[in-house]
C-alpha cells in the first residue's frame, strides 16, 4: 500500500461497517424524528382549528315554536329548525330560483325561503310531512334556508294513515277502471 491509499476515505459500505463496529449510528436521531412528528401533528391541528369556525361545529336544533317564541336569541345563528309543512304554502319562483313555504308547530308558523332551484323529491304539498331546514333567521322574520330535508313518514305512520283512509306519499295514483277494463292513465289506448 502506498501513502495515497492510506489517506483516502473508506468506501461507503466500509464506513457503515466501521460505524457499527464503533457503536455509531447514522441518520437522524430518534428524538429529532419524534419532534418532527409532533410538530407536524400540531400544525395539522392548528390548521383545522383556524380553518373552521366553531359555528360550523355547533348547530342548534329547535322546533318552530321554540324559535318563534324568542327570535332575537337565534337571529344570525346557524340553526336547524323542524316543523310540519303547512298545507298549500309551497310557492316556487323561477327567476331567481326560490322556494317559499311555511313550517308550523304548536300553533306557531315560520316563513321559509330556500334560494335553490331543486328540492328533494319527497318535498311535496298535501303529504302532511315534517320538514327540517338548516340556515339562519333573518332580520325580516323569515328563515333563510341552505338545506331542506323532508322527513318521510315511517312504516308505522304510513300504516296508521292507510287505516284512516289517507293516500300514501309517493304511491302511484290509481285511476278508476275504464269501461274496457284498462286504467285510464295517459298512454293507454282502448
Amino acid at each position: 500500500m502506498d501513502a495515497r491509499d492510506q489517506n483516502e476515505a473508506p468506501e461507503p459500505a466500509e464506513r457503515t461497517v466501521q460505524a457499527r463496529e464503533h457503536g455509531e449510528r447514522g441518520g437522524v436521531p430518534a428524538l429529532v424524528k419524534v419532534g418532527i412528528v409532533f410538530t407536524m401533528l400540531g400544525g395539522a391541528i392548528a390548521l383545522l382549528w383556524f380553518s373552521t369556525s366553531a359555528e360550523d361545529a355547533f348547530v342548534y336544533s329547535k322546533l318552530v315554536h321554540e324559535v318563534t317564541k324568542d327570535p332575537k336569541q337565534f337571529k344570525g345563528r346557524e340553526l336547524r329548525v323542524e316543523g310540519d309543512l303547512k298545507q298549500g304554502s309551497i310557492l316556487f319562483q323561477e327567476s331567481p330560483c326560490e322556494w317559499r313555504f311555511t313550517l308550523k308547530s304548536e300553533g306557531q308558523e315560520m316563513p321559509v325561503r330556500f334560494p335553490q332551484c331543486v328540492v328533494p323529491d319527497t318535498f311535496k304539498d298535501g303529504m302532511g310531512i315534517k320538514v327540517t331546514v338548516q340556515g339562519k333567521l333573518t332580520d325580516t322574520g323569515h328563515f333563510a334556508a341552505t338545506q331542506v330535508i323532508p322527513r318521510c313518514p315511517s312504516k308505522y305512520e304510513m300504516q296508521q294513515a292507510l287505516e284512516r283512509g289517507e293516500q300514501m306519499p309517493h304511491a302511484p295514483k290509481i285511476e278508476p277502471l275504464a269501461p274496457s277494463g284498462l286504467s285510464a292513465q295517459p298512454g293507454n289506448r282502448t
